[in-house]
């Protein structure tokens, strides 16, 4: 079973933007494995908590990367 996980902070995409990365990732999969991988294709699109997660010792913010958050659809 393909399976993919991705985590972004929570705020910076939209429900859409969701549906296409599940989209895109799952027609990835069916190109490299075949289309009867569709059916057991598992993409997550996770969303961490600001301020949740960090990089180089440094834990990050929307506000700390003057990233506005999106407003839910």
């Amino acid at each position: 079973m393909p399976f993919a996980n991705f985590k972004f902070p929570e705020g910076i995409l939209d429900a859409a933007t969701k549906e296409e990365i599940i989209h895109r990732t799952t027609a990835m999969f069916v190109e490299y494995f075949g289309e009867g991988v569709r059916p057991y294709s598992m993409v997550l699109v996770d969303e961490v908590v600001d301020g949740g997660w960090g990089r180089a010792d440094e834990t990050l913010t929307l506000a700390k990367m003057g990233i506005p958050p999106k407003q839910p659809a």
